[in-house]
């Protein structure tokens, strides 16, 4: 057995399989040349998920992110020759009007994010898929570019291993666990194997299901459950033989039926001469705690491979003999028949960069055969360029609070998740019913007396309407909110939330913004650090008390984060982000700071300690104005707009902060948690009507054209693309600086973020739609999806119905050369094409509430 190497650039635990083997090809092609790859069982693994994954390739999804790393590892397994593109349907029955809606959902996904999906009739379905009974169906969508990783992935990442080592770049020890990760101060130093210690500089974690139990050892806690998924064979099936290949029919699912069905090719193919059927159980998952997982020794098959008995599926089985009569036909196979380990994470998505605890150790986790080269292109990239092949927000580790990877929250939240795995249709707006409650603003328990509509964000619990003033309010305002007849649209809306804009429009409301988190960060490091990070001027002779709308930018320009940043002393900061990216930033302020020698800076997390209300509206003036003692100091005045201060009210020390994310005049009403409810109280007897958290991010936002980071800013676009670059560049050096000149100096962008409106939002069934979601833009002179000159497909990225203006406003980019205000596009939603034109190509709103005002 060849001796350790003393140490490595990186190692990666996890060698086996085929995140392993993906990250280590992607990491040489980056230029990486010594590496250390470590696997507990054989290589390619025999113990792991891939050693009995299915293997099958579907495009299917509503997040762009996944569609990216599946076509990605789609035409990487294609490159090398293992992927028969056999094709894919998803199938509606006749009784299930909601999954027909579904699958035209997913169309629309589809065309926005880049698939060729489409929907056939029974009867090409049947044609396609001779094993269906077509008069069960309503209808299918046809994915032509699924497929299946042939012979096995096993045996691609062992290939992909093997080529690795003979580059002489990486050096792979099958049967060598890794015991613990060394961590000193912070970083990884090294890796602690039965066999030594080897140094490293990175070490980068794919085991999958076992991955907790790894990272735990370097106090990097990993969000992640295993959960069992029952695979049953069915056969021998004679009309397979003599077929010679791997698989014959397309693949076949019946999501309703939280099930799919996948022929296993010619008798003499790896593993023919059966039907394949595979279950996820939606009412019981059965999660396993990693600890749990049997050692090779004592486990039957494999250890991520689990016994089954048949009653755990036989209410599924036999409603999947109706729609594929076949697997009543055939005897069920109970030896190769098992429960199949898989990982699942508490909001579905995978588990990818840098962890926010220790320097140097990276995750590829939770990451399906069908996104493992894409994912290990994600994160190799990510580890070599400091950034990821497109936006990866929604799979960086650091998007999790620490409270959001505590063992509880991350038991029940991964059980919800994995009752979604293939069930039901998920709403973009649905909330978790799982671990609510877990981080409430003094304002709760008034907000629960009125009756809020809770939905929750980064553990938030934020009420997006009142049922207390629906009585006063939707009578006063029902001609301005039309009824939603659609289900879907109206599925957790409240029709309160517009009535309740209305009326602050009109007088003064409240919201709840506890939600923001909040960093205050000082010391001789602060302004230097700041002024570097932001592309506006916050340092220098920005005096205390001003705030600034800023954003961070990557090295390439795209957009990291947006955030305000205000000054609060010569050598402080207070620091406001959105709560959903509140963590993501905190941990960039951080790394970069350790990065670029700013080491001399504090960083306190105000977040659970300052409430905010904000107090807007035409009477936002008055109605503070009668509890501090100086109606003068709220003077525009003594009060300039962006700006900051103390002031007291009725005894309670509040930090006002001048800024408007709706449009109204007014404040941010910043409080230690202990005098929050005291101030509720006091607003509330004044007459202030409190207003759902619908308005700030949705509603108004829209109205004002406003951006929302992750939605509508991504890095995948610039500042000048999205409306938002500065009328001058300051001098101060800041990160991506280059890349913003350079954008800066061009004839034109790409393209441009545009504000939209439906001119037209009735359905063929003369039903009105209020769309909801990520929806594909049209050009509707070729009904074919706009797509830039870097391959950027244009989708509304926000889309609400405005009751100031009236309108279904819409967000979206588009190519430049169809960037024109009064140009008339189609948004496709549902199947059905609506009209949609551009009102604004860049940022300018609809609705200036102000100027309306006195313009009346």
């Amino acid at each position: 057995m060849a001796k350790l190497p003393e140490s490595a650039d990186v190692i990666i635990v996890g060698q086996g399989g085929i995140v392993g083997a993906s990250v280590a090809h992607h990491l040489i092609e980056n230029g990486w040349t010594n590496i250390v790859g470590l696997e507990k069982s054989a290589i390619p693994t025999d113990i792991g998920s891939t050693s009995h994954a299915s293997d099958f390739c579907f495009t299917t999804s509503h997040d762009k992110l996944n569609i990216f790393t599946t076509r990605y590892s789609q035409a990487f397994y294609a490159r090398r020759g293992n992927y028969l593109r056999k094709g894919g349907m998803e199938v509606a029955r006749v009784d299930d009007d909601e999954w027909m809606e579904e699958l035209k959902r997913k169309v629309g996904s589809g065309k926005a994010f880049g698939t060729n999906v489409s929907l056939i009739t029974p009867s090409q379905a049947k044609e396609l898929f001779p094993l269906l009974d077509e008069s069960q169906i309503q209808g299918a969508m046809w994915d032509p570019e699924a497929g299946l990783v042939v012979p096995r992935s096993q045996k691609v990442a062992g290939d992909l291993v093997d080529e690795a080592v003979a580059s002489g770049h990486l050096q792979a020890f099958a049967n060598t666990p890794a015991r613990r990760i060394d961590v000193r101060d912070g970083r990884v130093c090294g890796v602690e194997t039965d066999r030594g210690y080897i140094r490293a500089k990175y070490v980068v974690l794919t085991m999958g299901i076992w991955g907790p139990l790894m990272a735990r050892t370097a106090g990097a806690p990993l969000p992640l459950m295993p959960v069992e998924h029952p695979l049953l064979f069915f056969g021998p099936y004679e009309a397979l033989k003599g077929t010679g290949e791997d698989m014959v029919w397309p693949l076949f699912r019946d999501q309703r039926n939280s099930a799919y069905v996948r022929d296993t090719g010619d008798p003499t193919t790896t593993e023919g001469g059966h039907v394949e059927w595979g279950y996820y159980e939606p009412d019981n998952p059965r999660l396993v705690y990693p600890w749990d997982i049997a050692e090779p020794e004592n486990a039957r098959l494999s250890p991520s491979m689990r016994d089954l008995s048949l009653e755990q599926v036989m209410s599924a089985y036999e409603k999947a003999i109706d729609i594929t009569p076949v697997l009543g036909e055939l005897g069920w196979e109970e030896k190769r028949s098992f429960n199949g380990l898989l990982s699942v994470t508490p909001d579905g998505g995978s588990m990818i960069g840098e962890t926010p605890e220790v320097r140097n150790l990276w995750f590829c986790e939770a990451v399906w055969v069908k996104d493992g080269p894409g994912a290990g292109k994600l994160a190799a990239d990510w580890m070599t360029k400091g950034q990821a092949p497109m936006d990866p927000h929604s799979v960086d580790i650091a998007r999790h609070y620490p409270l959001q990877k505590t063992p509880e929250y991350v038991y029940s939240r991964c059980y919800e998740t994995a009752k979604k795995i293939y069930t039901p249709a998920v709403h973009p707006r649905e909330p978790y019913v799982s671990s609510r409650q877990m981080r409430t603003s003094p304002f709760y328990p008034r907000e629960v007396e009125l009756g809020g509509y809770f939905m929750e964000a980064a553990g938030w619990e934020r009420a997006h309407g009142y049922q207390a003033n629906e009585e006063k309010l939707l009578a006063k305002y029902r001609d301005r909110i039309p009824e939603r007849r659609n289900e879907w649209d109206a599925r957790h809306f409240w029709a309160v939330s517009n009535a309740e804009q209305l009326e602050m429009s009109e007088s003064v409301g409240m919201i709840n913004l506890s939600h923001f988190a909040i960093f205050d960060i000082s010391g001789p490091d602060a302004e230097d650090l700041l002024e570097y990070l932001s592309v506006a001027k916050v340092g220098g002779s920005t005096p205390v008390g001003k705030g600034v709308y800023t954003h961070f930018l990557d090295a390439q320009g795209g957009i990291h984060s947006d955030l305000t940043i205000i000054r609060t002393a010569g050598d402080a900061y207070r620091v406001i982000c959105g709560g959903d990216t509140g963590h993501r930033d905190l941990v960039w302020i951080r790394r970069m700071a350790e990065d670029k020698g700013f080491g001399q800076i504090h960083i306190q997390d105000m977040t659970d300690h300052m409430a905010t209300l904000g107090l807007w509206g035409p009477k936002a003036h008055e109605t503070l104005a009668q509890f501090v003692e100086d109606p003068a100091c709220l003077a525009p005045e003594n009060f300039p707009f962006a700006t900051a201060q103390t002031i007291w009210v009725r005894g309670i020390p509040v930090w006002a902060f001048r800024i408007s994310y709706v449009g109204e005049q007014g404040w941010e009403l910043h409080v230690p948690f202990s005098y929050g409810l005291r101030l509720w109280d006091m607003l509330y007897e004044a007459g202030v009507t409190p207003v759902g958290i619908e308005t700030y991010a949705n509603t108004r936002r829209l109205e004002k054209s406003l951006r929302l980071q992750n939605v509508d800013l991504e890095t995948d676009y610039n500042l000048y693309e999205a409306g938002l670059a500065r009328p001058k560049v300051k001098e101060a050096d800041f990160h991506g600086k280059d890349a913003y000149l350079e954008q800066r100096q061009r004839d034109h962008q790409v393209a441009y973020l545009c504000t939209m409106t439906m001119l037209d939002n009735v359905d063929a069934k003369g039903v009105a739609r209020y769309p909801v979601g990520q929806w594909p833009i049209l050009d509707p002179a070729t009904g074919e999806v706009l797509i830039d000159s870097e391959g950027r497909r244009s989708y509304c990225t926000s889309v609400v119905y405005g009751p100031s203006v009236g309108k279904i406003i819409l967000l979206g980019y588009i190519p430049h050369e169809f960037a024109e205000e009064g140009r008339k596009l189609t948004l496709e939603y549902f199947h059905e094409p609506f009209p949609i034109r551009i009102e604004a190509v860049g940022c300018r709103a609809l609705y200036d509430p102000e100027n309306e005002r006195m313009k009346s």
